[in-house]
């Protein structure tokens, strides 16, 4: 009965502490701040609370879930009765799209731990040309000199653009100069006459079945602006592509009579005296059955320069020639790279490593 009496006395003396301590309550939990311009800047709102207990109520700590968030609070104790606030500021700039944040609110209150939220969706600054087109090409500006198309298949045509813009005050005339050697590179000036922040486009255009093209392709333009043409790297646009053949419509009977590459070996060793040009043949030879065409070879280094035989039929040999050029090169040990396109859909892309020893 003792037992009984004491531990009704204990839950009395803690309904009663409870009773005793402070209770927060907040108008509101949540706001929306719908969409807000990333240009105008960080935005704030205010939640309000009340001390609804019987003792001073004090924050001890108020926290934000990310660094974009700051929270500002009242420090001194809230009387019974009396009210508080927490203002919460959310920056929005570099932050564009939707968001939702938390504060955590810790105090001596009857409920220790509170949260109140914000979300909104920060609609994103419209960029400027200054902040776009950083690369000065004479009175222009660009944001890119460097145009990759990527792969194409052989027969087929791709383009791409680059943009330009005139930040200057003054109107200019803008035109481009190709090389001659370029001829399967078409181009377009979409604005000729260009006025002050105005915005034009080069469009280029890699017509492969003008050309014996495979592989890595690399073209370039020279801007000329109000007819002065300067043929340096300040003006110079690169225009890059990979042209590979189309096997992707091969029958199963275009398969079977496909051809076939084969090599000895894919790692060669050579001697090379020093200062010479060594001529160097490397056999091919077709075990598949229509001709084997082997489209282009090529090698990274301008040290060695190779020619690629004619259609090679089947069961018959070719031979690749190559012409290995000493000079310049140190004594010792050297590894170089060999690439053979070919209609061996298989294989349309086969590497030999050379490794040469120059004494």
């Amino acid at each position: 009965m003792k037992k009984i009496f004491s531990t009704l006395c204990m839950a009395l003396v803690s309904v009663a502490m409870m009773a005793q301590q402070p209770v927060i309550t907040f108008s509101k939990t949540e706001h929306d701040f719908g969409k807000i311009n990333e240009s105008d800047g960080r935005v704030s709102v205010v939640f309000e609370f009340k001390n609804e207990g019987m003792s001073p109520l004090v924050l001890s700590n108020v926290r934000a879930s990310c660094g974009c968030t700051t929270p500002t609070w009242t420090k001194e104790p809230v009387e019974p009765g009396k009210t508080g606030s927490i203002t919460v500021t959310y920056n929005p700039n570099g932050r564009p799209g939707h968001f939702q944040k938390t504060v955590t609110i810790t105090s001596n209150a009857s409920e220790p731990t509170k949260k109140v939220f914000i979300k909104g969706e920060v609609i994103p600054k419209s960029a400027q040309p200054v902040n776009k087109y950083k690369i000065a090409v004479g009175e222009l500006s660009m944001k890119e000199k460097e145009l990759n198309l990527g792969t194409i298949l052989k027969g087929q045509n791709k383009s791409g653009e680059l943009e330009y813009s005139n930040l200057t005050q003054a109107n200019h005339h803008v035109e481009l100069a190709t090389n001659a050697a370029d001829a399967y590179m078409v181009n377009q000036v979409t604005l000729p006459d260009v006025k002050p922040n105005e915005v034009g486009k080069f469009i280029f255009a890699i017509e492969t079945e003008k050309n014996n093209l495979y592989g890595p392709v690399e073209a370039y333009a020279y801007v000329v602006v109000d007819g002065k043409k300067e043929i340096s790297e300040a003006y110079k646009l690169t225009i890059t592509a990979n042209v590979e053949q189309d096997f992707s419509k091969m029958s199963v009977e275009d398969k079977q009579q496909a051809p076939i590459i084969e090599m000895q070996s894919e790692f060669l060793p050579i001697k090379i005296t020093a200062g010479k040009t060594q001529k160097y043949v490397l056999p091919v030879k077709n075990i598949g059955v229509n001709p084997l065409e082997i489209h282009r070879v090529y090698c990274t280094d301008k040290n060695m320069v190779a020619k690629a035989p004619k259609p090679i039929k089947s069961g018959k040999k070719g031979a690749i020639t190559m012409d290995i050029n000493t000079k310049g090169l140190e004594a010792g040990s050297h590894i170089r790279e060999l690439i053979i396109i070919s209609n061996d859909y298989q294989n349309p892309v086969k590497k030999v490593k050379f490794s040469f020893i120059v004494e």
